[in-house]
């Protein structure tokens, strides 16, 4: 690793609402994240590389696509039967085959349309505005490439995040090691990452390790991203509770903390301590059918780099290493936005209720210039290249269209009796 001249780069943090309308069709889902870049561009730097950081589980809730009776229902575990239901034909062979919960196999089940669409409208969003972005993170299986078509490996599903190049072109993509109660069996059903499989990629926007939302907790993760060389730590985030309430995950016989105090632990303390000097940790609000996400995106740094006026998050006190901070959405005593924040939570059918803020964070992050090897890409890495470079394609399932028919086919037969009984 040698280090040479200075260099400069502009992170941009997007803090987006999202809404189960958002995830409806291919048409609205391309329009969420076109707006997100769209909000991102007037900070954009017309010198320097631009990095743009999206939130974590962007992708997840592409599986109500076209589940608008599903949708309706305003719960989730309600949504979730209904769209077993409308995808029977495609996922009963996994369960019966593959044997994976439900959960698992309706996701299984719809991963190829979903990662397809996902994967194209993060690669447009790159070339259209010419940024190194950092997609976020949806669930998605590995692929593989046989022929001209990607073919799924195993039943895994990963909480992953790509990283793609101004050109549109992949750089890289990494899978969540630790996963949340929410995100394991009786949840989501995802499947934890390995921590060997985590490296860091050299790019003009930085040296950058991924670290997606309780990654960032974790000194194994850290640890191992510093240890190759990472100076720009990505940590994608949906927090999926009120902000102001206490943390979810807590060392057994400890009291818990507010949220906020535990998010210190995160990109806060990484950073000016070693090798990572910088942190981008964009964060997704919202009410999503009846689940409730919040939090304050953030850009960390050297102390010396960040604002005279200390800042932090809500409920802790000021301090420095914050280079930009997205306010909540009030400033006031403790109990006080405990109390709004159970207010914009989602059914509290309090008027404020969904009430987030949204906005845009940036800053310029000033790195040495390091050479460092380009990891070997996986064959997954090979699998979604040859897919963005128009080599390869990543089918549908066979069974898409299977539903509508036997309905039809029923409907018929149906009919055809009640004549002939006539």
């Amino acid at each position: 690793m040698t280090r040479t001249a200075h260099r400069t780069v502009r992170a941009i943090a997007v803090q987006p609402k999202w809404h189960a309308r958002d995830f409806l069709s291919a048409a609205t889902f391309e329009t969420w994240m076109r707006l997100q870049l769209g909000a991102a561009r007037p900070h954009f730097s017309q010198t320097h590389p631009n990095l743009v950081v999206l939130t974590e589980l962007n992708g997840l809730p592409l599986v109500l696509r076209g589940g608008y009776l599903a949708a309706a229902t305003g719960k989730f575990q309600w949504a979730l039967i209904l769209l077993l239901l409308a995808h029977l034909p495609e996922v009963l062979p996994i369960l019966i085959r593959e044997k994976v919960s439900p959960v698992r196999a309706l996701q299984l089940a719809r991963a190829n349309e979903n990662a397809a669409l996902y994967i194209r409208v993060c690669q447009a969003l790159a070339k259209r505005y010419g940024v190194y972005l950092v997609s976020g993170s949806a669930p998605m299986p590995h692929y593989r490439l046989e022929g001209r078509r990607l073919v799924r490996v195993g039943s895994e599903l990963y909480n992953q995040t790509l990283i793609l190049g101004p050109q549109g072109e992949l750089i890289g993509s990494a899978d969540k090691v630790f996963l949340t109660p929410d995100e394991q069996a009786g949840g989501v059903d995802l499947s934890p990452g390995r921590l060997s499989e985590l490296r860091v990629f050299p790019t003009p926007a930085g040296d950058l390790g991924v670290a997606i939302s309780l990654d960032a907790f974790r000194s194994e993760v850290i640890n191992h991203l510093a240890a190759q060389g990472c100076t720009v730590l990505l940590q994608p985030d949906a927090n999926g509770s009120p902000w102001t309430g206490k943390e979810g995950i807590y060392p057994a016989g400890t009291v818990p903390r507010d949220q906020p105090q535990a998010w210190l632990e995160s990109s806060w303390q990484v950073t000016d301590r070693g090798q990572i000097r910088y942190a981008v940790n964009p964060m997704v609000v919202g009410n999503l059918l009846d689940l409730t996400f919040d939090g304050q995106s953030a850009m960390t740094g050297p102390a010396q780099e960040s604002p005279s006026q200390p800042r932090s998050y809500a409920l802790t006190p000021p301090r420095r290493g914050f280079l930009a901070l997205l306010p909540w959405v009030e400033e006031g005593e403790p109990d006080k936005l405990r109390e709004v924040g159970l207010n914009l939570a989602a059914h509290s059918g309090h008027p404020r209720e969904n009430g987030y803020r949204t906005g845009v964070l940036s800053a310029e992050l000033h790195l040495d210039e390091m050479t460092l090897p380009t990891p070997p890409p996986t064959p997954h890495e090979d699998a979604l290249r040859a897919l963005l470079s128009g080599q390869a394609d990543l089918p549908p399932s066979p069974l898409r269209l299977v539903w509508p028919l036997l309905g039809a086919l029923g409907l018929g037969l149906t009919l055809r009796r009640g004549l002939r009984q006539r």
